[in-house]
């Protein structure tokens, strides 16, 4: 199968480095196919504007949604952005690794979507959730948290994850047709001994070898 893993953090050495290193060494010597976009080491940019495109469609007022359809029709987009959006109509399953930073993802994870996920290619016409452009491939969201597994539970200190992380996995994944996969979530990573790290990720290094075997989640609505 075909694998793309959206790497988001600053620090090779941290426990989301360990976790993409893993993936990408686990999913490979499976005989999967694997592609990364290790968004700092790319210096990735997460301003969206005009820097998107080599088309204009209006020169005198920037509406991104209206530049995006006309990019889709004339294969405008500009070099950095069609290679990212490449790889998402490429893969089979999208993977994306990032600590939990303010109850979201990192800016620039964040600004990779507002940049990559464009109107008349990922989505519009009536092509979304059950209909969406992505309705035949998967997506995982694997992270870290600072906080211990009881703060992100129903009535815990930071409430329900699954509320926390509803806006990516309904408002980015489902809307755009991914079939959503149960999150994968490393609690606490500062706080674990060397021999717990290793552990966890010997967790991952097992769930990722029976990965297509697993079953879609319900996301739920607002």
């Amino acid at each position: 199968m075909k694998i793309l893993i959206v790497y988001a953090h600053p620090e090779p050495q941290s426990m989301n480095g360990a976790l993409f290193k893993m993936a990408i060494d686990t999913l490979t010597k499976a005989g999967h196919e694997v592609k990364v976009s290790d968004l700092y080491a790319m210096r990735f940019n997460a301003i969206s504007d005009r820097s998107n495109f080599v088309s204009v469609h209006n020169p005198e007022f920037y509406k991104q949604q209206l530049e995006e359809v006309h990019a889709t029709k004339i294969n405008g987009f500009a070099d950095d952005i069609e290679a990212e959006q490449q790889k998402v109509e490429w893969c089979d399953l999208m993977i994306w690794q990032f600590p939990l930073w303010w109850f979201s993802v990192p800016a620039i994870l964040k600004g990779w979507v507002d940049r990559v996920f464009a109107m008349g290619r990922f989505y519009g016409n009536g092509r979304i959730y059950e209909k969406g452009v992505f309705s035949n491939k998967k997506a995982l969201l694997s992270l870290t948290t600072g906080g211990g597994k009881s703060d992100y539970l129903k009535g815990g200190f930071n409430g329900d994850l699954a509320g926390i992380l509803r806006p990516l996995h309904r408002g980015i994944f489902e809307f755009t047709g991914f079939e959503i996969l149960s999150p994968h979530v490393v609690y606490g990573p500062a706080r674990l001994s060397p021999a717990d790290r290793e552990r966890e990720l010997e967790i991952w290094s097992e769930r990722l070898i029976q990965i297509f075997e697993e079953q879609a989640i319900s996301v739920g609505e607002y």
